[in-house]
């Protein structure tokens, strides 16, 4: 199975661990899994001008760091966000990432995953609503979530936890 990672933190910490134990599970199941870093790309929200639905043939107008992100969109066979708290919600990052894809209309995959990492407990609902959103709009099978916060985000029994999951895909 082909796997991308969308990473929306633009930090190395936290979420990274989680991404990390994600991709090692998979790839020692033999899934081939690619991570995107979109937390520090230049990706734009979707503008709504319909150029991408008209003369643009699901291309964007808009060219910028998400022509990057496309491809994993139109090949993976399961999407991954993986994305710290950022004021109750995803990063804006990761959420253009996930808007853009309007573009073509629907990504191929057919699973989802999601990792939250917050500093705080009961934080997450935000990102759980929108993933949730978007599975649901997609027609994406949600697969599982994640979410660590505080020390919970190096504890290396919930690494395992994460890493066992992907194993078992």
């Amino acid at each position: 199975m082909k796997i991308a990672i969308l990473n929306g933190s633009p930090r190395k910490q936290n979420t990274a661990a989680m991404i990390d134990a994600f991709a090692e599970g998979a790839k020692e199941a033999g899934h081939e899994v690619e991570v995107l870093h979109v937390g520090r790309m230049d990706i734009n929200g979707c503008k709504a001008c319909e150029y991408c639905h008209g003369k643009g043939e699901g291309t964007c107008i808009q060219k910028d760091d998400f022509e990057k992100v496309l491809p994993a969109y139109k090949t993976a066979d399961m999407l991954v966000f993986a994305t710290p708290v950022y004021y109750f919600d995803m990063t804006a990052q990761i959420a253009a990432a996930m808007q853009r894809v309007y573009c073509i209309g629907k990504p191929v995959a057919k699973k989802a995953a999601l990792l939250v990492s917050s500093g705080s407990p009961n934080t997450a609902d935000g990102p759980f609503a929108t993933y949730k959103g978007y599975c649901n709009y997609t027609g994406i099978e949600d697969a599982g979530t994640f979410y660590l916060h505080g020390e919970e985000n190096q504890d290396e029994a919930k690494l395992a936890e994460i890493r066992e999951f992907a194993k078992n895909l």
